[in-house]
């Protein structure tokens, strides 16, 4: 049994390790389509609907974890992460939220879970693809109806702006809780983006991942400006999603208002 035990330990870090070679080797892909071109994404979504409980946000989580680990790596917030991302919408307790990034619907479902009655997550993906995987998932864990996906871009030149605005009632300080976790280049610019429709107010908190690995040097460069002045900004040290050597940061910070 417990020769079993090993062979499977080290079988899940094989494939683990593969499915890690074949991310960086898809990362180019990845940044260009969002996908990392070996079908994990519909993969995961296949995995969950098979083995993940109907209607349970928490088996929906532990088993894209398990996917992710065991099966092809995710490029989600992950499990550590989540942790922080929990803590900071408990602390907010946020009627509207607003996710950039989406991917296959991992920390849409850790945020909407938390959700109080009423509130509402929108989260905003730009390949297509992803958020009909996103929209299953959530689905399948039963938050349909307080996470709406919407495709699209805060870049794309105002079309998704203009859809936030008239479809989800997106309006002057609306918004009280952001999520960041899309395309790295575009967290500064689509920050000053809110602000300038004026999105947020005072005490609106938004969560930044990755700002370490792959690494946001203009937003992060930008908080450390503007701490104590428009921003409150909290660094938390952690580490890339589901492995333990590579240091990540997550900044949690509070709109102070202009």
């Amino acid at each position: 049994m417990a020769g079993r035990t090993i062979v499977s330990t080290l079988n899940d870090r094989g494939r683990q390790l593969y499915s890690m070679a074949r991310m960086a080797l898809g990362m180019r892909n990845f940044t260009h389509t969002g996908q990392i071109g070996d079908g994990r994404e519909a993969a995961a979504r296949d995995y969950v609907l098979a083995n993940a409980t109907a209607g349970d946000p928490e088996s929906v989580l532990v088993t894209i974890d398990r996917f992710a680990r065991t099966r092809s790596m995710l490029v989600n917030v992950g499990d550590e992460k989540g942790l922080i991302l929990d803590a900071a919408v408990r602390r907010a307790q946020p009627r509207l939220l607003l996710e950039l990034g989406t991917y296959c619907g991992y920390s849409a479902v850790r945020s909407g879970r938390l959700l109080p009655a009423g509130a509402r997550l929108v989260s905003v993906e730009f390949n297509a693809a992803n958020a009909d995987v996103a929209r299953a998932i959530i689905a399948h864990a039963g938050l349909s109806d307080r996470v709406t996906v919407v495709v699209g871009t805060l870049g794309d030149g105002g079309k998704t702006v203009q859809k936030l605005i008239t479809e989800h009632g997106f309006s002057s300080g609306s918004v009280e809780f952001v999520f960041l976790d899309h395309a790295k280049e575009a967290y500064l610019a689509d920050l000053k983006t809110m602000l300038e429709n004026g999105w947020l107010h005072p005490g609106t908190i938004v969560v930044a991942d990755n700002v370490k690995v792959p690494g946001v040097p203009d937003y992060l460069a930008y908080m450390r400006r503007e701490e104590g002045r428009t921003w409150r900004t909290v660094e938390h040290k952690t580490h890339v999603e589901y492995q333990s050597i590579l240091k990540d940061l997550v900044l949690e910070s509070e709109y102070l208002g202009e």
